[in-house]
């Protein structure tokens, strides 16, 4: 295990090469405005272990030896269920199956491990529910102070699993901009370190281990393609670079093909591969005016596809709450982890999403609704051939139902 007293690892910005010490005032992005990186990635040489011989009591730090950041605080997370789904011919990663009921708790462990590291006292998040928990459960964990701050309209139980925890959500009315926008204000004036699930390299440093599992899980190989429900995208992005980690270690010889899943209405990244502006809600919430409500292809080769069968303009896509995410600061490093992948993404219409959700719980995986973002998507990639219809293919179901009770 890593040493008792560790020493951080410094960031440096993948973009202009600035560099900045690991201290508890470490700023949140680069003087350049870039997303932040750390500047060293450990990659273990030497072949993996068999899958019965790994110490999956120590969860996703099992992995430790890849991870830029220490153990530090955890609840045991890791090694969610990976099982098969004949009815989708593929596999889902049960990301459900977490202490707080999300994946998120998988860059929760390492943020606040990082957050402890440093010597931090206050951690600041903004999010729209999940990733507020998460943090706030793991700063209790820590015994941090936690302000979290969320949307004015956040569902009831994912507002008082952040309650509960101890931390203190900040509501913000508007817009899940606005939210951000509260948020780095307040961390601007210096009342806490930004803990942010979207800036924050730490956080990736814990969804990567999403790729370490699925490999194991498989034996050591990797399916062709995963499929992976994108707003932020940290599960995406951390997905994407663990496999790569796998690969520069030598574990795995090719990566498999990243196919992120969106939200129509809120898909930046579709239209970016697509090569067309992307559509954003109109502001204060009110419908934007459609004129083309049906599926809109590309043309040319692109990469990005917007589908469904609703008539819903952009902005009423709102089962899909959890990705309602119009501009990702790691957007231009998600669009090159796809492009580098030969991936894909695909826009989910409301109709698609409902219908989806509805077959997701009758057999079985009681999911909130933005999971069925992913299992949508994946029909929609056969329909369009992007997938072969035997291509191996393993899903993720992100957030549990319960939290929509």
């Amino acid at each position: 295990m890593p040493a008792d007293e560790p020493t951080p690892v410094p960031l440096a910005c993948p973009d202009c090469g600035a560099t900045y010490e690991p201290i508890p005032e470490e700023p949140w992005r680069c003087d350049c405005g870039h997303p932040l990186d750390f500047a060293r990635n450990p990659v273990p040489e030497g072949s993996p272990p068999p899958f019965s011989r790994l110490d999956t009591r120590l969860g996703l730090w099992a992995f430790f030896e890849f991870l830029p950041v220490s153990q530090q605080v955890t609840l045991g997370e890791g090694f969610t269920p990976l099982v098969g789904a004949p009815e989708w011919n593929a596999e889902f990663k049960l990301e459900y199956v977490f202490p707080t009921g999300s994946f998120k708790d998988r860059g929760a462990t390492t943020t606040l491990s990082r957050a402890v590291e440093l010597g931090v006292d206050t951690v600041i998040e903004d999010s729209s529910g999940n990733a507020g928990a998460s943090i706030a459960t793991y700063a209790a964990r820590a015994g941090l102070e936690a302000d979290i701050y969320v949307p004015a309209d956040l569902p009831q139980s994912k507002l008082m699993a952040i309650q509960r925890a101890g931390a203190r959500p900040v509501r913000v009315e508007g817009t899940r901009a606005d939210v951000s926008e509260a948020c780095i204000e307040a961390v601007e004036d210096g009342d806490g370190w930004y803990a942010s699930h979207a800036w924050n390299p730490a956080f990736l440093a814990g969804t990567m281990t999403f790729a370490f599992e699925v490999a194991a899980q498989r034996d050591w190989s990797v399916p062709d393609a995963v499929v992976v429900p994108t707003g932020n995208g940290t599960l995406s992005l951390g997905a994407y670079r663990g496999f790569e980690a796998l690969q520069r270690a030598g574990v795995i010889d090719e990566l498999p093909r990243l196919l992120v899943a969106q939200a129509r209405g809120y898909a930046p990244i579709v239209e970016d591969l697509a090569g067309t502006p992307a559509e954003s809600p109109a502001p204060d919430d009110e419908p934007a005016p459609s004129t083309d409500p049906t599926p809109t292809h590309t043309t040319g080769g692109g990469l990005g596809v917007s589908l469904g069968d609703d008539d819903a303009p952009p902005g009423e896509n709102h089962l899909a709450d959890g990705i309602q995410i119009t501009d990702p600061p790691r957007r231009e490093q998600l669009v090159e982890a796809i492009e580098a992948t030969d991936g894909h993404a695909i826009a989910v219409g409301a109709n698609d999403l409902e219908i989806e959700l509805d077959r997701l719980h009758r057999a079985g995986f009681y999911v909130e609704p933005t999971c069925a973002v992913g299992p949508a998507a994946l029909r929609a990639f056969r329909e369009e051939g992007v997938l072969d219809p035997g291509a191996e293919v393993v899903v993720a179901l992100t957030g549990s139902g319960l939290k929509t009770l």
